[in-house]
């Protein structure tokens, strides 16, 4: 029998010893047999003439300059296997979501909500369609990384901003027992205004442990005009000082794509299952500055293992006139998405200020 953490369509016939269970605003504890209890929320008078059962609390307000606890799942084993959201808000990161694995008091993710799931600036909404993260007609917020627990876990949502949001949400999960090599989820959150001169950007300063990194979320935004994607990114391994094990050739090959993104004289999007420019604020105008570029890389099937430490850096670089490399100060912001062998403690995120979108 199989533990549930890991399916395919090959596993789909093969009987489990695992139990499912779902966490939303209709069950926040996730107990069998306690859906769509609610007697109050969102809902109610939308259901006052059906009564329990029929929708009464299938979202949570989230106040302004307040955290929401969505969820305190103790005394279980298991796995969170896909996390579905949506909010009504069209302010850009106005919720931060955090993710507390074992009890802990530190969060192992914080992450403005719509970077997370790969989508920094949800106004101008594309869908996204990848293997780890989907997003659906309208800001649909998917998530199916694998991320085990062995004692629990608690998720909130802080609201950051000066106006209140709605936030519809479920937590599908497996209670399992966990392999001992089991490992947990983080997502770090980083950003910069501008890259120094000739000088890099972190993706991921020093993180020590035994784990793998397995994906990033990049937003863009270059502040000059000309092509910007020619830094290299590289990973350090397991004490690398001045030269990385892995050293890349480009941002744009580094996202899976080539030659600037150009079809037709315009940038052309695209999503697979591993990796993409899910959206140009603009495809016309090709080299122009104030532009901003989502784009995601996936390291599913190729995930970079570490034994004792990892940190990634990403070079802002660009073409002179002459065809000569040009350092650029560019806006970035990243999310870095691994699996550590015990829960770590994040830099802290950035002030609401600073998280703002222009």
């Amino acid at each position: 029998m199989i533990d549930g953490l890991g399916s395919s369509m090959s596993d789909l016939a093969r009987l489990s010893f695992a139990r499912t269970f779902s966490v939303s605003a209709e069950n926040p504890t996730g107990a069998k047999g306690r859906g769509g209890m609610a007697t109050e929320g969102f809902g109610a008078d939308s259901a006052r003439e059906l009564g329990v059962g029929w929708k009464v609390s299938p979202a949570l307000t989230i106040p302004a300059h307040e955290t929401v606890e969505l969820c305190n799942i103790q005394n279980r084993e298991g796995a969170i296997k896909h996390i579905w959201m949506t909010n009504l808000s069209q302010i850009n990161r106005n919720l931060v979501l955090r993710i507390y694995w074992d009890m802990h008091d530190e969060p192992s993710v914080e992450v403005p909500l719509s970077d997370f799931f790969a989508t920094a600036d949800q106004t101008d909404f594309r869908p996204l369609y990848s293997l780890a993260v989907c997003v659906t007609p309208k800001n649909g917020f998917n998530c199916y990384w694998t991320m085990p627990f062995r004692k629990g876990f608690r998720i909130t949502v802080e609201n950051i901003t000066e106006k209140e949001d709605l936030l519809f949400y479920q937590i599908d999960c497996v209670e399992t027992k966990l392999p001992e090599d089991s490992a947990y989820f983080h997502a770090q959150y980083r950003q910069i205004d501008a890259v120094p001169e000739k000088g890099c950007y972190t993706i991921l300063d020093t993180v020590r442990g035994k784990g793998q990194y397995v994906g990033t979320y990049m937003f863009y935004g270059p502040k000059c005009n000309g092509w910007w994607g020619e830094g290299e990114v590289k990973f350090y391994l397991d004490g690398d000082t001045d030269f990385p094990t892995i050293c890349g050739t480009g941002l744009e090959d580094y996202f899976c794509g080539a030659f600037m993104f150009e079809v037709n004289n315009a940038y052309m999007e695209f999503a697979t299952p591993y990796t993409g420019l899910s959206k140009v604020s603009t495809t016309d105008a090709l080299y122009q500055s104030q532009k901003r570029f989502s784009l995601y890389r996936w390291h599913v099937t190729d995930p970079i293992y570490f034994e004792k430490e990892i940190r990634i850096t990403a070079q802002a670089l660009g073409f002179r006139r002459d065809r000569r490399y040009l350092t650029r100060q560019d806006e970035i912001s990243t999310v870095a998405y691994y699996y550590l062998d015990h829960v770590e403690k994040l830099e802290p995120l950035p002030s609401a200020d600073a998280l703002e979108i222009f």
